[in-house]
């Protein structure tokens, strides 16, 4: 299944915006959201929900746990 970092990259894509579009929706610095994607460091739990609303995606999904978004 992917990862967590493949399947955000997918989804930010997928949506058409930058890194530096979600990490300013999530309020925190583009690096530290970059760092989510080349799998540097682990998002927190508010944070993982506050990307699942903004993909519109379930945190399994987003997690790599779910086929289903």
């Amino acid at each position: 299944m992917p990862s967590f970092a493949d399947r955000l990259k997918e989804l930010r894509k997928a949506k058409g915006v930058t890194q530096r579009q979600v990490a300013d929706f999530l309020g925190i610095k583009e690096r530290s959201y970059q760092n989510y994607e080349y799998e540097n460091s682990e998002a927190p739990y508010a944070t993982l929900a506050k990307l699942a609303d903004y993909f519109e995606v379930s945190t399994d999904y987003l997690l790599g746990r779910s086929d289903n978004s």
